[in-house]
């Protein structure tokens, strides 16, 4: 059963910015693979610093390098998707990087990669890019999750399977 899509554009200037400085665009190596908070995270925040979500993250959920479209200008479109239990987002893929992050509940997505992950809430992501994949609530409680969708003018964020 496909989900519908609860979309709240969210237009304040001062989050999609401070989402865009914590998803980072350096290399992060394999640590960046983890969404768990670094040692350097763990310490600004006890120091009363903001919590890091993402730090230099580089790769996506799959291990791919992040890579942004070129040669069209830059647009950032952020949502909430809500999926009650049992729901699923139907096949998809991502032809722009696309951030996530858990605000309650656990996603499963599948992916056609033969891949599947779960990602509870306080994760952080950047989900995979050019590959079909499938979010669904296996559990008994909802689950929201914000989506931030880097693409370009002209290009679409994201592609539903034929």
């Amino acid at each position: 059963m496909k989900a519908y899509w609860r979309v709240r554009v969210l237009l304040a200037p001062g989050l999609v910015t401070a989402l865009l400085l914590i998803a980072g665009c350096g290399s992060g190596g394999e640590a960046a693979v983890s969404s768990a908070p670094s040692a350097t995270a763990a310490a600004t925040a006890a120091a009363g610093e903001p919590d890091v979500l993402l730090d230099a993250q580089s790769l996506t959920v799959l291990d791919q390098p992040i890579r942004y479209p070129k040669k069209k200008a830059a647009q950032i479109s952020s949502s909430i998707l809500a999926l009650d239990p049992g729901q699923e987002t139907g096949w998809h893929k991502y032809r722009t990087p696309m951030y996530a992050y858990i605000l309650e509940g656990t996603l499963t997505v599948e992916y056609d990669a033969g891949v599947t992950k779960e990602f509870a809430a306080g994760t952080a992501l950047v989900d995979a890019m050019n590959v079909w994949l499938n979010g669904s609530n296996k559990t008994d409680a909802p689950v929201r999750v914000l989506v931030v969708n880097m693409g370009a003018a002209g290009i679409a964020n994201s592609v539903q399977r034929p």
